[in-house]
């Protein structure tokens, strides 16, 4: 099943588990407009195929007492051990939620959550910053969130 093949029953699924990740099958096949059978053979064939990845909660970072989130552009010596040394390094850091390689002037965006900035500060100098082979750390720091989703933007059906 490659991109092509998916079509608009298809997309129709992956835009309700998006928006609900518990739906039931029944309550699934209703939205989408097909039986429950050839639903679920399509949810399978979706989850099989790779287009869906998993099923998470998603959770509320300050109810949990994380109130800080910060960016922070990462600029490392350019050689390859250097660069296994710190996707290692970051993989171990809990507090770094998504790690993205990137163009431009730095080379990895983090996206690190901490309960304050004491907890920040102890990941930016005490973690990031011993890790062999990086040059440069900059902090960028999440003031207010003007729009936040985890769901992917679907072509039209």
């Amino acid at each position: 099943m490659g991109k092509s093949a998916l079509d608009a029953a298809d997309l129709r699924i992956l835009e309700a588990l998006q928006r609900n990740g518990r739906l039931s099958n029944v309550d699934l096949a209703d939205q989408v407009g097909l039986s429950p059978s050839p639903c679920l053979r399509r949810v399978r064939d979706l989850e099989e195929a790779g287009y869906i990845q998993g099923y998470a909660a998603i959770l509320d970072r300050r109810r949990l007492g994380l109130g800080v989130v910060a960016f922070v552009e990462v600029k490392i010596d350019q050689n390859a051990e250097g660069d296994t040394v710190f996707r290692r390094a970051v993989e171990r850091i809990p507090e770094v939620v998504s790690c993205f390689v990137m163009t431009g002037t730095m080379d990895y965006l983090l996206q690190v959550v901490v309960p304050d900035l004491d907890a920040y500060a102890e990941v930016s100098m005490k973690r990031l910053l011993q890790i062999p082979g990086v040059k440069d750390v900059r902090s960028s720091f999440v003031l207010d969130v003007v729009k936040h989703s985890t769901a992917l933007p679907l072509p039209p059906v």
